[in-house]
């Protein structure tokens, strides 16, 4: 059995492997490869692009002033809650 899978372990590392370039071919053809493929992402990139639909102006001055209200409340609720529990762990040391 031991042989058995072994030969069909060798049999499917075979189909995986690619056919060897020689080394000084590999870093050209590696390079021009690399180059197509940016030229590829970017392309797809800007069609990717088109399709979003960007907020208004509106949009995003509401959403900003909403996130600052946001900051503004939380920090005052932890500053409370950070200045109630030193007193209260003042007092149980003291």
């Amino acid at each position: 059995m031991a042989n058995k899978k072994s030969k069909d372990t060798e049999e499917r590392t075979d189909e995986v492997r690619e056919p060897r370039e020689s080394a000084a071919a590999k870093p050209a053809s590696t390079v021009l490869a690399k180059i197509e493929e940016f030229k590829e992402f970017f392309e797809l990139s800007k069609l990717e692009i088109k399709k979003v639909v960007w907020p208004t102006r509106k949009e995003t001055m509401a959403t900003g002033v909403a996130v600052l209200v946001l900051v503004i409340v939380m920090s005052l609720f932890l500053g409370i809650v950070d200045v109630s529990l030193a007193k209260l762990v003042e007092k149980i040391l003291s």
